[in-house]
């Protein structure tokens, strides 16, 4: 099982969530207790129950960022369910703060707010994990009424983030980086409309050499932001420059996000210069082509 786990992992790092959805199925033959019901006599293996609810939870985040949200949401209640039933409490609430980013992308901010709460108890978080749970309310926040609270929550997450690590924070703590930490911060401030401050971070992290595929989506939002400040030039070098790499991008919430930024360039004011609309329409050109190729088997 965790020879599948990391196969899993290393694929979505490389190549994105759609050459990992396209190992699932392979998956699911090598660890058949992933079909079984938590309930079953597999619950009596408190070992079995937790690699099972750390692979559900992996399972649940690439259907995610693939874009298949109701089998994310099925894959994460499962993995829920499984460290419950083992008292796996550290990957509950990761389960928990992803499912708070799929209800904040799918349009319930006041639904990712709850999830995100859960993830407290009665002692206080190590400081990573803190963060991340701020990070996820001040989207949520943000995409509800905007305010100073958003704001003060993403300086809060960045002052524990610097607090470091700590033998308290789980093993699954790493990837909260500073360049993680530095795109969720410019994405809050771009909720927000804060461009002279957002465009600088989310350009920071978009820009950063090396990470995981899926930090394609700060670039995607940077773009966004380019938009919403008009920034015209500055959105049309953007394109420029991401459009050769659409081909290789993994995530659906990458693409899915340039292609709403590229349709609004297009139905946008009329003081959108031709060049950046003449962009726009050939960033949608490839990102048709893009859909009709079938996802990188491994």
């Amino acid at each position: 099982m965790l020879c599948t786990l990391r196969h899993l992992l290393s694929l979505d790092a490389e190549h994105g969530a759609r050459a990992a959805v396209a190992a699932l199925p392979e998956a699911v033959r090598r660890v058949p207790e992933l079909a079984a019901e938590p309930a079953s006599p597999v619950a009596r293996d408190r070992e079995l129950l937790a690699a099972l609810a750390e692979l559900c939870e992996v399972i649940g985040w690439i259907l995610f960022d693939a874009g298949l949200h109701r089998r994310a949401h099925r894959a994460n209640a499962r993995a829920l369910a499984l460290a419950d039933l083992c008292g796996d409490r550290w990957t509950a609430r990761l389960v928990l703060l992803n499912h708070s980013m799929l209800q904040a992308h799918t349009g319930c901010p006041r639904a990712a707010l709850e999830t995100a709460s859960r993830v407290r108890g009665p002692r206080p978080l190590p400081a990573r994990v803190d963060a991340l749970v701020l990070i996820r309310r001040a989207h949520a926040i943000a995409m509800l009424d905007g305010g100073r609270e958003p704001e003060d929550l993403i300086s809060r997450a960045h002052g524990r983030f610097l607090d470091g690590m700590s033998p308290d924070d789980p093993a699954w703590a790493w990837w909260i980086d500073e360049t993680e930490l530095i795109g969720h911060q410019g994405w809050v401030l771009a909720r927000l409309r804060r461009w002279d401050r957002a465009l600088p971070l989310l350009h920071r992290a978009a820009t950063t050499p090396g990470g995981p595929s899926y930090r394609d989506l700060f670039s995607a939002e940077l773009l966004a932001a380019f938009a919403g400040a008009g920034a015209w030039r500055d959105a049309e070098d953007l394109i420029v420059d991401l459009a050769p790499r659409v081909p290789g991008i993994g995530s659906a919430r990458t693409t899915e996000s340039l292609g709403s930024t590229a349709t609004a360039l297009l139905r946008a004011r009329a003081d959108v210069p031709a060049p950046l609309r003449d962009a726009a329409a050939h960033l949608l050109d490839v990102l048709s082509g893009r859909e009709r190729r079938p996802a990188v088997r491994p």
